[in-house]
């Protein structure tokens, strides 16, 4: 029986690595609203801020998760006093305007006003960029809400001004005036907070703003990065190290989706950064922290409802193909967030294979389109498609006109794709072979299909040889990435060899004349087994083949001798043997009473200084008597003594360069502090002597 256990282990490690070297961009499904529940989980019914409020209710309401009945009652409480309060900043009256947009708290009636006249003071006040931010979009939120209540920006051109002037040459934005340093992340805020201006204003703007504004814009994007698979996204370079590409790239697509919806405003972006920056957040996974992962929906629900053009994702459910079980290819296109797609056609251009990449094997193939699964796929190979690896190449094609004015597509789409089937295995064969002049002595036929019962016996004076023949369904050679051919000991030794393959043969000759040393002179009994895997190959196998007697020289007493081998193979991964250590037995102490005189001895010199001190009549008329004077002396005594207490502190705890840097800082107060009462004390003792 051929060791199944293991070759299912082997078939799950190559699966694995196929889908892994798989860039294939997938729209949101439902393992981002799984996630997203366990992502974002209210504590005792609500979040611990109306900013983390609002991004778990923002991010479960694009995902089209009805959460708002479990949140409404304890956040509508915390959204309606923020609103009501005169007290609360820009940034909660934004959260709770974003929060209640969503739950529709009941707000009274001097609420919105209320609110309306601190978010207008808060524009008219603002000097940072921030502070614009919260007020302005604070204000059209409110208008949104509150269609009774009048709201506009009277000045609206002059706050524009006074935005426009934190931006910088390189279409980066400042937070304040007063930073020289520029950030992406704020041009992103900036763009949001312009928008909101624009909405605001009673009358048209002056053309030439906006067209600065774009100009900036179009400065910005010479900054985009790019991966090699057309992904394009935004980062920091020095200034906002907190903000990472995710959170970046989302804030500015906020801020250009929402300048843009101004019709006054006439944006628009290459469509091919349109997409690369939704293939960004696609390629991101599932994020695992909160932030990201609002970033990520919210940004992608943004280029899903723009004013350029929705972004098309071409997706494919597997991209491995199985040519024994005769699989299709399969495809899928769709919005980002999983939205079904306009009428289309998908073309396979091209199918590159790794090993030509010249030529193709499938050009302009037309796939077929299922209505029930919204699939397209292609049920049928040419005959020289063969088993390996391919690039394949997709054009997608709108069948109207007027939705190529709506949508976004990527030119070319190109997907790894690795085609899978059963490998044959003839002509093998292990033999035997005279060392000198390489005759057959033993020769033996092998099903690797299943395990063998091969007995051989050689002395270090022959060689094995082992061969076999790969080809694929199409006859043609096949060279697997693993083949391994292993002997085993009786006494569990094992050694490993490497099998070469060359055309459609692949063979291994060891000489056991050579490998004396390396197999440790073991005679005796050796079990053979060939590993033969690769992501290609359906039908890897571990296959045990028999054994082989050998008879070698006995062992030198200066050669190596064999590891010990564990009587468990996998006692290696169990728990390891418990280390036990004797410590050494400490030295003898000197007895209680004598460690006690020897304390003694040492005190008795500070003692000896106190009654040096009383025999000497020591006093303090010198003292200064003068308000300054005596404080100056009191700080130069309590110095001396902070000092003292720093060496106690120094024996008792502190280490060397925490003591030296707390007694630089106390030197330089005493050397101050000192020459102010030293001199104080000259200039008493010089008037006293002119007197």
């Amino acid at each position: 029986m051929m060791a199944g256990g293991n070759v299912r282990f082997l078939v799950l490690i190559l699966a694995v690595a196929i889908c892994g070297a798989a860039s294939v961009f997938q729209p949101i499904s439902d393992s981002h609203r799984s996630a997203a529940l366990d992502v974002f989980v209210p504590v005792d019914g609500s979040y611990k801020s109306l900013e983390e409020a609002y991004e778990a209710l923002k991010t479960l309401e694009i995902l089209g998760i009805d959460k708002k009945s479990d949140l409404s009652s304890k956040t509508c409480e915390n959204v309606v006093k923020v609103l009501q309060s005169s007290s609360s900043t820009l940034k909660d009256a934004f959260y709770a305007l974003n929060v209640n947009g969503i739950l529709k708290c009941k707000i009274g009636e001097a609420g919105p006003k209320d609110i309306v006249s601190q978010l207008q003071a808060g524009v008219k006040d603002a000097k940072l960029l921030l502070d614009f931010y919260y007020s302005v979009r604070g204000l059209v939120l409110a208008k949104e809400q509150f269609p009774g209540t009048h709201i506009s920006l009277g000045d609206a051109e002059a706050i524009f001004r006074s935005i426009k002037s934190l931006s910088q040459s390189d279409g980066r934005w400042r937070y304040s005036s007063n930073n020289p340093e520029s950030s992406t992340f704020a041009a992103g805020l900036a763009y949001e907070t312009l928008a909101g201006v624009i909405s605001l204003a009673p009358s048209e703007f002056d053309p030439s703003l906006i067209q600065s504004v774009k100009t900036g814009i179009l400065k910005l994007s010479d900054s985009i990065q790019k991966y090699d698979d057309g992904t394009f996204y935004f980062d920091e370079k020095s200034v906002d190290a907190s903000q990472g590409p995710i959170s970046t790239t989302a804030s500015v697509i906020r801020g250009l989706t929402s300048f843009a919806a101004s019709e006054s405003t006439g944006l628009n972006l290459p469509g091919d950064k349109i997409v690369g920056l939704a293939k960004f957040f696609l390629g991101v996974g599932i994020p695992g922290d909160a932030k990201d992962f609002f970033n990520q929906i919210d940004a992608l629900a943004c280029l899903e409802d723009n004013k350029f053009s929705v972004p098309l994702i071409l997706s494919l459910p597997s991209t491995v193909i199985s040519l024994t079980k005769k699989e299709p290819l399969k495809v899928k296109v769709s919005t980002v967030l999983g939205s079904k797609a306009p009428a289309l056609s998908v073309k396979l251009t091209q199918a590159l294979s790794s090993k030509s990449v010249d030529s193709s094997v499938i050009n302009n193939q037309e796939l077929k389109f299922d209505a029930d699964s919204a699939t397209y796929f292609l049920d049928s190979f040419p005959k020289n498609f063969d088993i390996g690896k391919y690039t394949f190449v997709f054009k997608i094609v709108l069948d109207e006109s007027a939705h190529e004015k709506v949508y976004i597509t990527e030119a070319q789409t190109k997907v790894p794709i690795a085609a899978t089937g059963a490998i044959s295995i003839e002509n093998a064969e292990i033999a035997v072979l005279d060392s000198d002049i390489g005759s057959v002595e033993s020769q033996k036929k092998l099903d690797l299909t299943k395990d063998g019962a091969v007995s051989l016996s050689a002395n270090h004076l022959q060689k094995l040889r082992l061969s076999f023949q790969l080809t694929t369904p199409l006859g043609n050679a096949f060279k697997p990435h693993q083949a391994f051919f292993k002997l085993k000991h009786e006494s569990q030794v094992e050694h490993i060899f490497l099998v070469k393959t060359s055309g459609k043969k692949s063979e291994l000759v060891l000489d056991f004349l050579g490998l004396v040393e390396k197999l440790y002179y073991l005679s005796g009994k050796y079990e053979i087994q060939l590993t033969i895997g690769d992501a290609s190959m359906e039908n890897s196998l571990l296959s045990n083949i028999g054994h082989i007697e050998l008879d070698l020289p006995e062992r030198p007493e200066k050669a190596t001798r064999p590891p010990l081998q564990s009587t468990e193979p996998y006692s290696r991964y169990g728990p390891k043997a418990e280390i036990s250590h004797i410590f050494r037995i400490p030295e003898k102490l000197p007895a209680k009473q004598l460690s006690l005189v020897f304390l003694g001895v040492i005190v008795l010199p500070f003692i000896g200084f106190l009654i040096g001190l009383t025999r000497l009549g020591v006093n303090i008329k010198s003292f200064p008597s003068s308000t300054g004077s005596a404080i100056s002396a009191l700080l130069f005594h309590c110095g001396i003594g902070a000092v003292l207490l720093l060496y106690v502190l120094f024996w008792l705890k502190l280490d060397l360069f925490t003591t030296l840097k707390a007694l630089s800082l106390l030197g330089v107060f005493l050397l101050f502090v000192g020459h102010r009462t030293l001199s104080q004390l000259a200039s008493a003792s010089n008037k006293l002597k002119s007197a």
